[in-house]
């Protein structure tokens, strides 16, 4: 053995002598979520949701994500699932510090599957906050106390079960009321049957006809609604234009904005816009979307789909940011494997723990 040699076989003993550190791990599931009441929208009706799960593992700390595949964008939680294991590879072997570089690689790579894309990156953002010691607020230099007040969401039901429901979202100050049927009178009337707090409306694009849509907006704005969320479906935009010209409260795009490019057209049809992790792919492009919207001057929400804590917190950790909150489909569900992001009387509480700070349930 020459000298050169010896100093190599020197130099990694002490590697030979620890081991290899452990490869990055990515691990995917689905997880079912029971619901605490039957959730009905003017689109879909169901007991339970399923989510996508995704955890990565490296250098000891574990990063947790989760993604709610939207049925009307053709995804659900087995695809999802299994578009996440064709970047396995990708992720596992990048550098997770240059994770704005790998969601672009994500992106590009990846048709569609925006929960998929969503988990992915919620994954890697709390893995960057555990390794760095902070919340994701602080991350992005926020103030967790201008965190906003959540609405407690209302699916469409039976007047007694509307009523009871009401009854159960006593602590909240600001509710949301799910319309868009023939009911909407009789919801809106079991309602106010029970409470005169501010309400927020969604109709999830159930008014198909300009009229009908301001005739009703008209009316709930007499009943005390501050708001209505995609009155119209989404490719009715110059229907909704003209509806935004003939009502006196603001109008914000859910179904009509999923992504960054589709909100410079919505001003002047829409007042402001609704973001949701889901529907965009993650934080990342969650926090594009909202500077975009600031930027148009038009009023910004963080919404959810009903899922986990830790989907929610990840919105939660934005929500500083904007104008309105409707961050409780962690509430809607009875087996929350996580606690994460809190409410008190309405008011979102961020943890302060690194990370999104989440903690098992």
């Amino acid at each position: 053995m020459n000298r050169r040699q010896w100093m190599q076989t020197l130099a990694a003993a002490p590697l030979a002598a620890q081991g290899a550190p452990p490869k990055p791990v990515l691990d995917v599931g689905i997880v079912r979520l029971n619901l605490r009441h039957t959730w009905t929208t003017t689109m879909s009706s169901s007991q339970y949701r399923d989510t996508l799960q995704v955890r990565y593992t490296r250098d000891g700390v574990t990063g947790i994500g989760e993604g709610a595949p939207i049925v009307r964008y053709g995804e659900d939680a087995e695809s999802a699932k299994r578009a996440v294991l064709t970047l396995r590879d990708l992720v596992v072997g990048a550098d997770p510090w240059q994770f704005s570089k790998l969601m672009a690689q994500v992106f590009r790579r990846l048709d569609g599957q925006f929960a998929a894309k969503a988990a992915i990156d919620i994954a890697l953002l709390d893995w960057v906050g555990q390794k760095l010691g902070v919340p994701l607020y602080r991350y992005f230099g926020l103030d967790r106390r201008d965190a906003p007040v959540t609405t407690f969401s209302i699916g469409i039901d039976t007047p007694e079960i509307t009523r009871e429901k009401v009854r159960e979202a006593e602590p909240f100050p600001v509710l949301k009321i799910k319309v868009g049927l023939d009911t909407d009178e009789a919801t809106i009337a079991a309602v106010r049957s029970v409470t005169a707090k501010p309400l927020r409306v969604d109709a999830n694009e159930g008014w198909k006809d300009k009229e009908e849509a301001v005739r009703k907006i008209n009316w709930l704005e007499k009943q005390g609604v501050e708001f209505i969320e995609q009155p119209m479906p989404a490719a009715m935009l110059e229907e909704t234009r003209w509806v935004h010209s003939r009502v006196h409260i603001p109008i914000i795009a859910d179904e009509a904005c999923l992504h960054p490019a589709d909100i410079p057209k919505l001003v002047g049809a829409y007042d402001g816009v609704n973001v949701k992790l889901d529907k965009c792919g993650g934080i990342l492009e969650a926090w594009r979307m909202i500077q975009v919207a600031r930027s148009l001057g038009l009023k910004t929400m963080l919404g959810c789909m009903i899922s986990s804590s830790v989907s929610v917190t990840a919105a939660a950790h934005l929500s500083p940011l904007v104008d309105y909150a409707d961050l409780d489909g962690n509430l809607l569900i009875a087996n929350d494997p996580y606690s994460g992001v809190q409410v008190e009387r309405g008011k979102l509480i961020l943890p302060d723990r690194p990370g999104l700070g989440l903690k098992p349930a």
